[in-house]
């Protein structure tokens, strides 16, 4: 028996795992940046697939998976959970946590520990937190204090949205595009490696794009961004209706599921399944064997 170590070389020896001085230079040379949430190990499996750069654990889990109709409900303790199954699933791409509705706002202190959790206990490589406000900017460069890269949240932040008169695009008046500047410029100055522009109108994006020196991901903020994201339930379709305007659909899973589950109940109310190729066989003499022990 050989002694040598099973040792195998990994299936694209040319991909590294992402950096954030990789992230920076993608910034530098104008290479897309391609961003994905994902929630399990199977979506992270497909995204560890595709060869994205990096994958957001977002707190939508809690609408996409959990069954909550807002973001809000969702607990560290879940996503603790979906990011440790993620992790799993992942080699190269960069891992983000998301930081979930009330988990950071109270104190520098609260943001720090939950920042440290995700890290530790999910095995994530940087976080995430919303809003460009004083607070989120003080938690920010709390947690980055701490050791931890941060990534910023502007524009339509989903954890705040009755605040902002719901699920709509922000920056539409040059007030509020103006509040947005501050806030990603106050998010760059706190340290944080990149920002996510959401829902923001793709002129305001354009406007804002030279004065920002960090990498921005765009989720309906248009083509001048530096990357893209989307949640994998909207781009697969792995949901009812058709999702925000930003979303481009590149596959119907949920009406697959629904066709294939359909079919299986169908196969196993009129008998045809399981059939004879989805069974087991026993020698028949075991089987006699079996007969006489049973009388």
């Amino acid at each position: 028996m050989s002694s040598q170590p099973d040792i195998k070389a990994p299936s694209d020896p040319g991909r590294l795992p992402m950096t954030l001085p990789i992230l920076a230079e993608k910034k530098r040379l104008g290479e897309p940046i391609v961003m994905v949430t994902a929630y399990d190990y199977p979506s992270a499996r497909a995204a560890e697939s595709a060869g994205v750069d990096l994958v957001l654990v977002g707190d939508s889990a809690a609408t996409t998976v959990l069954g909550y109709s807002a973001t809000t409900p969702v607990l560290l303790e879940d996503m603790l959970v979906l990011a440790r199954a993620v992790r799993r699933g992942l080699k190269t791409p960069l891992l983000i946590g998301d930081l979930p509705f009330g988990s950071y706002e109270v104190s520098d202190e609260q943001a720090i520990t939950t920042a440290m959790r995700m890290i530790k206990e999910a095995g994530c490589d940087v976080v995430k937190l919303e809003g460009g406000g004083e607070a989120s900017v003080r938690r920010a460069r709390a947690i980055i204090g701490a050791g931890i890269p941060v990534m910023g949240h502007v524009g339509l932040t989903p954890q705040t949205s009755t605040a902002l008169g719901g699920w709509k695009a922000q920056g539409r008046t040059a007030a509020a595009a103006a509040k947005i500047a501050e806030e990603a410029l106050a998010l760059q100055d706190a340290g944080c490696f990149a920002i996510v522009f959401e829902a923001i109108p793709a002129a305001v994006t354009e406007e804002l794009m030279p004065r920002i020196e960090v990498p921005v991901i765009g989720i309906g903020a248009g083509p001048a961004t530096d990357g893209q994201v989307l949640v994998f339930h909207d781009l697969l379709g792995i949901r009812d209706g058709l999702g925000p305007r930003f979303v481009k659909r590149y596959a119907n899973l949920q009406q697959e599921m629904n066709e294939g589950v359909a079919a299986y109940a169908e196969d196993v109310r009129t008998g045809r399944y399981p059939g004879p190729e989805h069974t087991y066989k026993i020698d028949p003499s075991e089987l006699a064997e079996l007969h006489a022990l049973l009388r």
